[in-house]
């Protein structure tokens, strides 16, 4: 599984508004909803804020990937998101986060759900890349520079 399997330009977010976890969490399930009509907005906040509530989602270094698992999803829906001021995301190091990427994965697709956290991670895990992104102008450059890293592995 690739990331460009269920990312699209249209689900980038260049410059979140939202300055606090949950107003960002909402922001992103309402984008993500809109550009996929299987999910509801409501329904998408109320699973990510599920998972906060087990653990923070923010793994450090800038990076959060909040996600969840819905029924009536049929496949892994994506978005990326970028705060350039950073949001206290309760990160693991303590650390404001800039880089969110938000997973919505069908209740019973484990295996896709894990393969896409693991393809992901990987990829944020380039300190290179995070500079790359947080540096990116556009929604579409932000998309690309994901895009080619992506063919990589």
């Amino acid at each position: 599984m690739k990331i460009t399997d269920f990312l699209t330009p249209d689900r980038v977010i260049a410059d979140l508004s939202g300055k606090e976890k949950t107003a960002v969490l909402d922001e992103m399930a309402r984008q993500l909803a809109s550009s996929d009509l299987i999910l509801e907005p409501a329904a998408c906040l109320r699973v990510l804020q599920e998972r906060e509530k087990i653990s923070t989602t923010a793994i450090g270094e800038g990076v959060a990937i909040p996600h969840g698992k819905l029924p009536n999803v049929q496949r892994v829906s994506g978005l990326f998101a970028r705060s350039l001021k950073g949001v206290d995301f309760a990160s693991l190091d303590g650390e404001p986060t800039y880089l969110f990427f938000l997973l919505i994965a069908p209740q019973d697709a484990a295996a896709d759900h894990l393969k896409a956290l693991a393809r992901i991670s990987r990829l944020l895990k380039d300190p290179a890349l995070r500079d790359r992104l947080m540096a990116a102008k556009t929604r579409q450059e932000i998309y690309d520079i994901i895009a080619t890293e992506d063919q990589k592995f």
